[in-house]
């Protein structure tokens, strides 16, 4: 009966791919994996740096092990590891991942000297004073009054938007774009929902709210949602 390999290797224009069992245990797959890479590279000693993208599948690799995964393909003389990929997370970084696309709702007045900070998008039902503070990961929708400061996207997504009930901030944050609320033509007759976006030259603009569907599509998460 032929043995199975526990490790295969497959060249495309970009590199190496090497893809490991996940079945085997971990010191037989390094062991199959020295002995291949060794093998396939003896007559290649003085071609150019190659990079390699490693798929473990369903296998779960603690730091240690990715490290050593790691050092043992670098010391091949021509080889540079680009990514180590699994279909496996901690239940850490589960937790983090589900912060990230949920969204928090709070009902309550954000007063000066408050902050109210989220990871992934933020529903304020209540107002934003002047000197309050709201921050997202993601979007921010208040159904109420902005008069503080509102930062949208703040651990870089530039997707991001922010949509007040009235909007009459101090000051807009998208990202690492700023918009102080002299910039913002404002009407207080206005009774309209509007929103906040980063615009095709990087500066913070304001609309309608019935804009977004234009302006940012797949703002919809629900599955077959239009």
């Amino acid at each position: 009966m032929k043995k199975r390999q526990n490790v295969t290797i497959k060249g495309t224009k970009e590199g190496l791919v090497l893809q490991l069992d996940d079945c085997c245990s971990y010191e037989e797959l390094k062991k199959e994996l020295d002995e291949k890479l060794s093998t396939n590279l003896r007559t290649e000693e003085d071609s150019h740096f190659l990079a390699v993208k490693v798929n473990v599948g369903n296998r779960f690799l603690s730091d240690d092990q990715r490290e050593e995964l790691k050092n043992l393909i670098r010391q091949k003389k021509n080889l540079v590891v680009d990514d180590i990929e699994s279909n496996v997370i901690t239940k850490e970084e589960a937790k983090r991942l589900k912060a990230v696309d949920e969204v928090v709702t709070v009902s309550r007045i954000i007063r000066s000297g408050q902050v109210l900070e989220v990871p992934g998008d933020l529903l304020l039902i209540g107002d934003v004073n002047p000197g309050g503070t709201v921050m997202a990961g993601g979007n921010i929708f208040i159904m109420g009054t902005l008069k503080g400061i509102a930062h949208a996207g703040c651990t870089g997504n530039d997707e991001a938007i922010i949509a007040a009930s009235n909007m009459r901030p101090t000051q807009l944050r998208i990202s690492d774009c700023l918009n102080r609320a002299p910039d913002i033509v404002q009407d207080k007759e206005k009774h309209e929902m509007e929103c906040a976006y980063i615009d095709e030259d990087r500066k913070i603009s304001v609309d309608r709210l019935q804009a977004l569907i234009h302006l940012r599509p797949n703002l919809t998460r629900l599955e077959g949602g239009q």
